[in-house]
């Protein structure tokens, strides 16, 4: 089921394509900027801590026990994997790019392949400092990493003013 239409309009004596979804015009010309991708990382790195706390917190009541080593860890991880992959597969935006008006942008349906592959590439950059977000300044279509490996990018999309 497809929601969204594309058009073309002419800018400055240019052709843009936008993609429009409801009250949203995405302009699919150019990837979202670095600082709206750093905002949207921020906020979504506050609610996976509450996520992990949470989850801790209940644990160590449950058991009475500490909730370190592998256990603790793998257990983080997995709830990052889920948080990121069920928020790109399901809404097309995570929480923080919701709040910073970003939206994942793919050619047909984002699978769990993509997301694990994108999820990769995000823990690629991580590790790597920051190398693969800093890509978006060499990239002409603005795109990480994770935007490579998964097939995707990430568009900063503005809300459109009713006439009302």
């Amino acid at each position: 089921m497809n929601f969204a239409t594309y058009r073309t309009v002419k800018i400055r004596r240019e052709e843009r394509t936008l993609l429009e979804s409801g009250n949203q015009t995405f302009d699919t010309e150019q990837g979202a900027a670095f600082r709206y991708r750093l905002g949207a990382f921020i906020y979504d790195t506050i609610v996976l801590c509450g996520i992990w706390v949470f989850s801790i917190v209940i644990i160590v009541t449950v058991s009475g026990r500490e909730f370190t080593g592998a256990w603790s860890q793998t257990l983080c991880f997995l709830e990052a994997f889920t948080f990121f992959c069920f928020f790109w597969m399901y809404k097309g935006q995570t929480i923080g790019m919701l709040a910073w008006r970003l939206r994942l942008e793919t050619h047909g349906v984002f699978t769990l392949r993509k997301a694990l592959l994108r999820f990769c590439g995000e823990l690629l950059s991580i590790v790597t400092v920051g190398l693969g977000y800093f890509w978006i300044w060499i990239d002409r279509d603005r795109r990480s990493w994770s935007d490579l490996l998964s097939g995707s990018r990430v568009v900063r999309y503005s809300k459109r003013v009713s006439a009302n």
